[in-house]
């Protein structure tokens, strides 16, 4: 463990489970400080900060906030940066997931996908982004690798993480030379919460080149990479897809 890694102090959206607890845990693990935000995982959180903080005390807190609304994104921006006097990383992880039929998509599932995939972490960035200027801190997006290849009958989706995928390379411009500012680009890693037919998963995984699906400590180690390890990379997005798009 890196003396000078330790105590950073690390927002995560969408912590309370799956990719986002498990980079939480693994920071944790480092020696940061982790500020866990969800919306309506309460009772997975607050077993996670529980859990984390058992191992190190007042090392993780929680944050509830709908990132959709502009008030409460602009409050957990404020707590975070005074949790524990600075913030030093923002991953943005929280995601809205689920397939939309071109010819039926509602205004209201542009705006949740486009929200929570694009909008919130932007507005989240920019709210704290003083706090990680005078810190020289970082920012980590949780893009996909459908951002650049869309997913058939997930456009809205694909569209908002193409625009995650835009928007990291933008602000790395913005926030550089004092903020880098990076993506993880996921492929198979953890199937959908709703069902998918064992056939529908096996044709995913002949399209993927190690023929295995990951798991979210995959992206963990590669969230954790771009934060302590890769002091002169900005503006990148790093694809942890097992191969998937060496394949049309």
């Amino acid at each position: 463990m890196r003396t000078e890694f330790c105590h950073k102090n690390i927002l995560i959206t969408g912590a309370s489970k799956r990719i986002g607890a498990c980079c939480a845990r693994l920071l944790h693990e480092q020696g940061c400080n982790v500020i866990l935000h969800y919306n309506a995982s309460k009772q997975d959180a607050l077993q996670l900060c529980s859990e984390l903080n058992q191992e190190r005390p007042d090392s993780a807190r929680v944050i509830q906030a709908d990132l959709l609304n502009r008030e409460q994104l602009q409050n957990l921006a404020q707590q975070a940066a005074e949790a524990w006097g600075g913030l030093d990383v923002l991953v943005n992880n929280a995601s809205c997931f689920y397939p939309t039929e071109l010819a039926e998509v509602t205004e209201v599932q542009w705006d949740e996908l486009l929200g929570s995939n694009l909008k919130a972490p932007f507005f989240l960035t920019q709210a704290l982004a003083s706090v990680l200027l005078a810190r020289q801190g970082c920012v980590v997006n949780i893009v996909d690798i459908h951002a650049e290849r869309g997913l058939k009958g997930y456009p809205v989706y694909s569209i908002a993480k193409a625009g995650l995928a835009a928007m990291t390379k933008v602000l790395a411009k913005e926030l550089g030379p004092s903020v880098r500012v990076n993506g993880v680009a996921p492929g198979a890693i953890i199937w959908p919460e709703f069902d998918m037919s064992e056939e529908d998963k096996n044709k995913i995984l002949q399209r993927v080149a190690l023929r295995r699906h990951g798991q979210p400590a995959d992206i963990a180690k590669a969230v954790l990479f771009l934060v302590r390890d890769a002091e002169y990379v900005t503006g990148q997005i790093l694809t942890v897809d097992g191969g998937r798009t060496l394949f049309c």
